[in-house]
């Protein structure tokens, strides 16, 4: 819908730390660590191998020793774009914020380097690199967004004010127009999603969860979702990809019923989201979340 600036309406973010670097040059970066992460799965093909634990990560979970691969694999990129004298602050599940330069630039890299670490872990191929880079603390501020998705080899992309991509291709949230026929639920905890199938019985025709929330977003901007909802609260790294990328293409995106400029980037922040490719799917998306939970 032009003019509603949930759905990615603006122009890209003029701080200069977030100009440093163009959409070409972050898709170089992004498309590097895939490769890289790639190697790094075909490494340790097995569930054994990937069932390695190696601490406590800023986000609080216990850290997969794979998923600190990954995430250094990403590390090592912006080492390399901060030599040649960008800076930026980086935002990681398992790192925490980690400054590159001035003391807290205002420019964020937002990771999540397994996105569906349990599917990861397990050998599920439905888990994806997400990157949003931003030059605000906010989702609003998110400029470019990047989540590539290792089972479908699927890269989706997204740039402020410029519209959403499936492998190069504009994407757009538009369904087969049957009303609300799939819906995506992550934070599928099995005590916690009850009350939500509960709410959406009558109303939507099939679920799917997909284990990873950045593509569930990602689907909503393709249309393959209606609607999209975690049944928990995310992390930021989680869905500030996949937020961009859904609002480019159309879709609405809704963090606890913040406005997308009160809702933070920061590891601390905690949401549950909703998205759907229209007013009503976001609104059943709201309304099959239920009150919000107790902190």
């Amino acid at each position: 819908m032009p003019g509603d600036s949930n759905r990615g309406a603006g122009s890209p973010g003029t701080d200069a730390g977030a100009e440093r670097l163009d959409e070409t040059r972050w898709l170089e970066v992004c498309r590097r660590v895939v490769e890289a992460q790639r190697e790094l799965f075909a490494r340790q093909p097995g569930i054994a191998e990937r069932t390695v634990y190696e601490g406590v990560g800023e986000g609080g979970d216990m850290a997969l020793e794979i998923d600190r691969r990954c995430e250094d694999i990403v590390f090592a990129e912006l080492e390399a774009l901060h030599a040649e004298g960008h800076e930026f602050t980086a935002v990681s599940e398992e790192r925490g914020e980690v400054a590159f330069g001035a003391d807290q630039p205002d420019a964020r890299v937002v990771i999540d380097p397994i996105d569906g670490s349990l599917n990861a872990r397990r050998t599920i191929p439905a888990h994806c690199l997400s990157i949003a880079v931003a030059s605000g603390d906010s989702m609003a501020d998110v400029d470019f967004a990047y989540v590539y998705d290792f089972g479908a080899s699927e890269e989706f992309s997204a740039t402020r004010g410029e519209g959403a991509r499936l492998n190069g291709a504009p994407l757009r949230a538009e369904g087969p127009g049957h009303g609300i026929e799939v819906v995506g639920l992550e934070s599928a905890e099995p005590g916690a999603i009850l009350p939500v199938i509960d709410r959406l019985r009558g109303k939507a025709f099939r679920v799917r969860s997909v284990g990873a929330i950045a593509i569930s977003l990602a689907y909503v901007a393709a249309g393959r979702f209606d609607g999209m909802l975690t049944a928990w609260r995310c992390r930021s790294v989680d869905a500030a990809g996949g937020q961009l990328i859904a609002r480019e293409a159309g879709a609405l995106v809704e963090f606890e019923h913040l406005d997308l400029g009160a809702a933070s980037l920061g590891l601390d922040a905690r949401y549950r989201v909703a998205a759907g490719i229209d007013p009503d799917a976001l609104e059943l998306m709201r309304a099959a979340q239920g009150p919000e939970p107790a902190r």
